[in-house]
């Protein structure tokens, strides 16, 4: 857990709150099968000594972690996220600008030319999904929402447009999230993140067709709706992911979050739906590969080492 600031691509960091544990959590028992963490956020450093990327792959990988989908939430990390994932193999790209952003773009007259560089990255080879975009009612006040709007149907359109998945921030929206989706026509692979809703969302994501993807909170004492939900969703439409940094899993909520500690809630799913973990892994292996597709469909980038000591002779981080 080097702390060494060449050893770190983060672009961001997290936030300091008062009575965090800032020391990242030993590593889980390792998967028998691997899976993907669908949603993460590996730009973002948190933690008394942060991970560098490379750090947190290798982690991941080590507890049968066998990829990840790095999401951006604006130009800079969307950009940033595409850039990685075509040099590393463990690591497929997601590109938006986030429902939180897009007020103050359109405020500021810029969330068409926002839009314009997140449909050219979305051509970019490794980039398997638009994403995070959708409605944030939580934190974005009435008069922001029509920019949210404006900037949720673009992405559904470039997605369609490019033939890639859609990763949905849903908070505090559902009823306006599923409405948007039916009225415009959702791309063939739509995905809520962190899915946060109840039994009646997952039965209607069910009819659809659309994936739900459970983060750590799935496995908190107080998550009980999440679990009815997890109970009537389709086995073919689960999901998992971190969201690291943040929603770290029991039994270290609060804690700084990573990929590697994808196993535990995982196991909390498992344990919950009373199946074994491998057949549970393997089943949401499959569904990750028929959304993103294969993470070595697309070759990654060799990339001269003399000018960028991070990346390995065989394309990926150091």
């Amino acid at each position: 857990m080097a702390n060494d600031p060449a050893n770190s691509t983060h672009i961001r960091s997290r936030e300091a709150s008062a009575g965090r544990d800032l020391v990242y959590p030993p590593a889980p028992v390792p998967l028998v099968v691997g899976v993907y963490d669908n949603h993460t956020h590996l730009e973002i450093s948190d933690g008394i000594t942060p991970l560098s990327v490379a750090e947190q792959l290798d982690l991941a990988s080590s507890v049968g972690v066998r990829g990840v989908i790095q999401v951006g939430t604006d130009v800079a990390t969307s950009r940033w996220s595409a850039e990685m994932a075509a040099r590393e193999p463990r690591m497929l790209a997601a590109v938006a600008i986030h429902p939180n952003e897009a007020p103050e773009l359109e405020s500021a007259g810029t969330l068409d030319e926002g839009l314009a560089v997140i449909d050219e990255l979305a051509g970019r080879p490794r980039v398997g999904a638009i994403g995070e975009t959708g409605l944030d009612f939580f934190r974005t006040a009435p008069e922001g929402r029509a920019a949210q709007f404006r900037s949720f149907e673009a992405h559904i359109e470039i997605a369609k447009r490019h033939g890639l998945a859609l990763q949905i921030h849903d908070r505090d929206a559902h009823d306006e999230v599923v409405e948007t989706l039916l009225r415009v026509g959702a791309p063939a692979r739509t995905v809520f993140h962190c899915f946060s809703g109840g039994a009646e969302l997952a039965r209607l994501c069910a009819e659809q067709g659309w994936y739900l993807s459970f983060a750590g909170p799935v496995s908190f004492k107080n998550a009980a709706t999440l679990r009815e939900a997890l109970d009537v969703a389709p086995r073919s439409l689960l999901l998992v992911e971190t969201d690291a940094p943040y929603l770290t899993p029991t039994p270290h909520r609060g804690r700084p979050n990573a990929p590697y500690l994808l196993p535990h809630t995982l196991r909390a799913m498992a344990d919950h739906l009373q199946t074994d973990v491998a057949v549970l892994a393997a089943q949401i292996t499959s569904n990750t590969e028929l959304v993103y597709g294969r993470w070595d469909a697309e070759p990654v980038v060799l990339t001269d080492t003399a000018r960028d000591p991070r990346i390995s002779p065989a394309g990926g981080l150091a």
